[in-house]
């Protein structure tokens, strides 16, 4: 597990307020630049304007997010993506408080440092128990690709060894 306070690392709100206090007639456009849905990929780029005048933008920034099982990458992957780039955009004009990875970036380091949760393999044993035929076993292992981890599709392919 990553070893950093959380609390040390502003928010992209934060940022956000204090560029709009700045900023008024400000402006952010935001760009989803890739999505790639085989692979859970999204890529947004941002602009920020310092006016509505403004013609090319003061800064911008790049992000990049992976479809996930869990955390708000289960159902808002782009968002998260977006407001990712929003906080590197305003950290390349200086709004980055102390730190210049926003909170949400490193809830990203913490999520991916972070041990994956236990799964019961139990169910899959029993299932495993009652193979009988190398057919079987194969259909087994087709299914448990979706979500067993290893152990159980390791398993399986022991299982199916037995039956060659």
């Amino acid at each position: 597990m990553a070893t950093f306070n959380l609390q040390d690392y502003e928010t992209v709100e934060e940022r956000l307020k204090r560029f709009w206090a700045d900023h008024p007639k400000g402006r952010v456009i935001t760009d989803l630049i890739k999505h790639d849905a085989d692979k859970g990929l999204w890529v947004c780029k941002s602009y920020i304007f310092r006016s509505e005048a403004d013609i090319d933008p003061a800064a911008t920034g790049l992000a990049y997010e992976v479809d996930s099982s869990r955390g708000p990458q289960q159902t808002a992957a782009l968002e998260v993506c977006e407001t990712s780039s929003i906080g590197r955009a305003l950290a390349n004009m200086n709004y980055s408080g102390n730190k210049r990875s926003s909170r949400e970036e490193m809830q990203k380091v913490q999520r991916a440092t972070a041990p994956a949760p236990k799964q019961d393999v139990s169910p899959w044993m029993s299932q495993l128990e009652k193979v009988t035929t190398l057919e079987q076993a194969r259909a087994l292992y087709k299914e448990a690709q979706k979500t067993a981890p290893k152990a159980v599709l390791d398993a399986i392919t022991l299982k199916a060894d037995t039956l060659k």
